[in-house]
């Protein structure tokens, strides 16, 4: 018994003791490292938060998306030869790449998002990060009758649903307004055609109620786009291509 407590407490065990502590810390913060890069140029993990995506993508559910940090600079100037996403595609909004980040805060940010399963981040909720689906691309004509969008390509010569054009297949929830429901507000199903500009995209959420999307943001800016949803990881029951 005393040989074993002088083996505990003898220096060489404590120094052995203490490179493993180091060897873990070491591991850890490199993990780390490798993680926050890879996650700011490569992929991000993002859970979704609200019913807008119903019914493929549901609420609570954890997706990997592709990182536009390096590719956002090639499709700025609205050539859509070099768009990583097509119309069909569930992107992320993060509404914060309007606005400069320190590194610093932009990393803990992550971080915090990493340790908390993407529950919480330093963005208050007005700023979190949004699924939604591309239906139109710079150049396209975009006009929405009984909550369908019809569609007509830049250089097209023909009005097509968003189902024709779209690169993937989905089916939107389509709600039952009122009889007399007014047509000129955003939920109304109606819109008048409107063209975007080279640097914009219109996007819809799956659930066409009252959920805001291109209706009442307008066409959003490609500089907000910050991936594509490319793997649902959570819940294990659900996991493949979303």
């Amino acid at each position: 018994m005393l040989f074993d407590k002088s083996v505990k407490y003898s220096y060489a065990a404590q120094k052995t003791k203490g490179r493993k502590l180091r060897i873990i810390i070491f591991c850890f913060l490199g993990f780390l490292a490798v993680y926050l890069c890879l996650n700011a140029l490569v992929f991000s993990m993002n859970a979704l938060q609200s019913d807008a995506m119903q019914p493929g993508l549901r609420k609570g559910e954890r997706f990997i998306c592709s990182s536009y940090t390096i590719q956002s600079l090639f499709f700025r100037d609205g050539d859509t030869d070099h768009f990583p996403f097509a119309r069909g595609d569930v992107v992320i909004i993060d509404p914060r790449r309007a606005k400069r980040r320190g590194f610093f805060a932009a990393a803990f940010d992550e971080l915090l998002r990493f340790l908390t399963a993407q529950q919480f981040g330093l963005a208050g909720r007005e700023e979190r990060r949004y699924f939604k689906r591309v239906i139109g691309l710079p150049g396209d004509e975009v006009s929405m009758t009984n909550f369908v969008v019809r569609v007509k390509p830049a250089g097209g010569l023909y009005r097509l649903t968003e189902f024709e054009v779209a690169e993937k297949d989905y089916t939107p929830s389509i709600p039952q307004l009122p009889a007399l429901w007014d047509e000129t507000l955003p939920f109304s199903g109606n819109m008048e055609t409107i063209t975007l500009k080279k640097n914009e995209c219109f996007v819809l959420s799956d659930d066409r109620a009252n959920t805001n999307d291109s209706r009442t943001w307008g066409p959003l800016p490609l500089a907000l786009v910050a991936g594509r949803v490319v793997f649902r990881y959570w819940p294990p029951t659900r996991m493949g291509r979303p």
